[in-house]
């Protein structure tokens, strides 16, 4: 089984392109956040509301990490409900949206990735499908893509381009794993100078 977390989100920037990568401002509540990988569990929360992710926490597999997407002026989750979720295996949750309760989440140490803290929650009245392909910062994300989110952001790799994107990235991380800084530098160095060159820049 491939252990995506073993590489940082910066790494897979090497075999993904921009889009698959959320809006920053969906980031960890609470540091230091530990890096989570796992297949997505997608959830859409009607506006107002949040049923559907209070519904997901019971469904959604240990390893899973639950995908939201809800709007950021109603709470779609508090402490309680991340602890569940948390006692179920869910590896975290990443919401484009807001939750409360921020101070018993950090206490459990349950990632949770979002655009903020509201303090009133939504209500429990629309329902809709559970694992359809929802907007979430920005990206298209379908149940079972790959989620990889740490302080650094959040890919999302797509199911059918999983190994390829982990093996791009693996190799990223192992070459520069291999030098220190000084080798870095002077490759980086010539790098930039020969592309300063090629565009025709000169040093006044």
């Amino acid at each position: 089984m491939i252990q995506f977390d073993t590489v940082s989100p910066c790494e897979y920037a090497d075999a993904l392109p921009r889009e698959q990568f959320m809006d920053y401002t969906i980031k960890p509540l609470w540091q230091p956040v530990p890096r989570i990988a796992g297949p997505a569990f997608t959830v859409k929360c009607e506006a107002g509301d949040h049923l559907m992710l209070h519904a997901a926490i019971y469904r959604a597999k240990a390893g899973d990490i639950i995908v939201v997407e809800a709007d950021d002026k109603f709470a779609v989750a508090g402490g309680n409900v991340c602890a569940i979720a948390q006692s179920r295996g869910i590896k975290g949750f990443v919401i484009d949206g807001v939750i409360r309760d921020l101070a018993e989440t950090r206490e459990n140490q349950f990632p949770v990735f979002a655009r903020g803290v509201v303090p009133k929650p939504g209500a429990k009245k629309c329902i809709s499908p559970l694992n359809q392909p929802i907007q979430c910062g920005g990206v298209t994300v379908n149940a079972g893509d790959i989620i990889v989110a740490d302080e650094e952001g959040i890919a999302v790799i797509p199911q059918a381009q999983a190994q390829e994107a982990f093996d791009i990235a693996l190799a990223r991380g192992e070459k520069d794993a291999a030098m220190n800084l000084q080798q870095w530098q002077a490759q980086h160095s010539e790098k930039v100078e020969r592309i300063l060159t090629n565009l025709g820049y000169r040093d006044e």
